[in-house]
């Protein structure tokens, strides 16, 4: 009996957690004005320009690292340059930041949630 309770208790808790958690997925403004659409499952995102000048162009994929973070790869629509990257959500805000040479040159951007 107690070993059902302790695992329906685990269960809500886990439950619960997500629910708190900043969700990555949705429409984005990226800080050049254009819509990105954030989508994905299972721990596994994409990203999408949804208007502007590269509108249909994939330029990213994430998957969570820990609590409203995620790390992949972030891809410069102007330049077509793939970077290794990372975001993390703070409720309406996303920080992205892509970097070369194994972290020693970064580029940060925000984004706000629509």
């Amino acid at each position: 009996m107690f070993r059902k309770i302790s695992m329906a208790l685990a269960a809500t808790l886990i439950m619960a957690g997500a629910a708190w958690a900043d969700p990555i997925e949705g429409n984005w403004k990226t800080q050049a004005g254009s819509t990105a659409a954030i989508a994905g499952g299972g721990g596994a995102f994409s990203i999408t320009l949804k208007s502007g000048k590269f509108a249909g162009k994939r330029i990213g994929s994430f998957k969570v690292s820990g609590a409203n973070k995620y790390s992949g790869t972030i891809t410069d629509p102007e330049t077509d340059k793939t970077y290794s990257g990372k975001a993390s959500v703070s409720g309406a805000s996303l920080k992205m930041s892509g970097c070369v040479l194994g972290g020693l040159i970064c580029r940060s951007q925000t984004w706000h949630k629509l």
